[in-house]
């Protein structure tokens, strides 16, 4: 996915955070005062929290739209918040990590990775935000070359950027009964070269990134940009392996034990509700804010204004499918734990072995978050209304 959004585990690449904004409010909502401990209806005595870090899974690039919108807007200091910082991860940074070991508040992590971490260390966290209620990964061919679904891919070459993202693949092939051993898992980089240089047979993408990368590409055979119908693709949201993907994560004993912390969950939910809203309704100007953070960060992935555009709107469409922002969705939860549970990878290897604690995810803090913002009158609910965006070579 060009983006530690859909990167995993383990990448040293040696990219640090982008500076923190505190910018003046633009009221999406009004909200008058800093909310105090009684806002939220527990009675505890405590000091709110007002500074926090949030970690993201990859660079700044308008897969995060919504929380720099916040964070422009002023929708962090109208909860209460005077310091947000916002640190990206060139894949240096795995999200869940940083957050067990207490370096930031909060973490945006794929559900899948985030399962495996559960299992194999036995730390507690838990979703308190489904942010994309879709899946995004698609699996691109040449046209022709007879890869059309899941079940063509045993004895191919499938690319992936590994570290959990493959996960989907092997999914999707348990549910059809494919032998996952069979297939040659190919590590690609956060480009589609791999696929251009046919050093795969079928390369992972994201609809909001790589796949609009190699239609930015101009086709030698025809000097013009490469169009869909030149490929193939399997899009895993329609087949059983559509895991859950960005979803915000809170270290579980702290909301247990700690108000304050509960609280402020609620309060940054509240926050990055109305950000993403206003992305949703603002797609254009909101894209060119994520351009303007990547192009003066200390470290961006290089892609243009238009490619930020597209970026923008295909990732409203995996958020904004007419429920409630946020909700954990229990028949799409069970299906990535599902699907996480029956595959096994290229080496025969189970990917999880049990169900995750009842507190992997948790639809309270979102739910009240959510419940507070119609009481102000912001819509948090509803389908997208795509923008149309004409790709460029480059996306420049």
């Amino acid at each position: 996915m060009t983006q530690q959004h859909s990167r995993g585990p383990g990448m040293r690449r040696g990219l640090f955070a982008a500076s923190a904004f505190t910018v003046a409010a633009l009221a999406l909502a009004a909200c008058s005062g800093s909310p105090d401990a009684s806002d939220t209806g527990g009675g505890d005595d405590f000091e709110p929290i007002t500074s926090l870090k949030l970690q993201l899974q990859w660079l700044p690039q308008a897969q995060f739209a919504g929380y720099y919108v916040a964070q422009e807007k002023g929708y962090f200091e109208e909860e209460g918040f005077d310091d947000v910082e916002i640190i990206p991860s060139g894949g240096d940074i795995v999200p869940q990590d940083a957050l067990v070991d207490g370096d930031v508040d909060f973490a945006i992590a794929w559900v899948p990775k985030v399962l495996g971490t559960l299992e194999a260390t036995g730390v507690e966290l838990t979703d308190i935000a489904q942010v994309f209620q879709k899946s995004g990964t698609l699996q691109v061919s040449w046209k022709g070359d007879g890869i059309t679904s899941v079940a063509d891919f045993e004895g191919k070459r499938i690319g992936s950027w590994g570290f959990g993202n493959e996960w989907e693949i092997f999914a999707a092939m348990a549910a059809e009964d494919l032998d996952s051993t069979t297939v040659s898992i190919t590590t690609q980089d956060f480009s589609m070269n791999a696929l251009l240089d046919r050093d795969v047979d079928a390369a992972q993408a994201m609809t909001y990134n790589e796949w609009a990368q190699i239609l930015e590409v101009v086709n030698p055979d025809t000097g013009q940009l490469y169009q869909p119908e030149d490929f193939d693709v399997v899009s895993y949201e329609d087949t059983e392996g559509a895991m859950l993907q960005d979803a915000v994560w809170a270290d579980t004993e702290r909301l247990k034990n700690d108000p304050a912390y509960a609280d402020a969950a609620v309060r940054f939910l509240k926050a990055i509700t109305k950000g993403w809203v206003y992305a949703r309704d603002n797609a254009e100007e909101s894209a060119s804010i994520v351009y303007d953070i990547a192009s003066t960060a200390e470290a961006a992935f290089p892609v243009g204004p238009v490619h930020q555009q597209w970026m923008m709107n295909e990732v409203n469409k995996l958020i904004w499918t007419g429920a409630d922002f946020g909700l954990v969705d229990k028949a799409a939860w069970d299906k990535t734990v599902k699907g996480a549970l029956a595959a096994k990878n290229q080496d025969d290897l189970e990917l999880i072995t049990t169900e995750p604690a009842d507190s992997a995810y948790s639809n309270e803090y979102i739910q009240e978050a959510l419940d507070q913002l119609k009481e102000e009158g912001v819509e948090v609910s509803g389908e997208y209304t795509p923008i149309d965006v004409v790709l460029t070579e480059g996306g420049q």
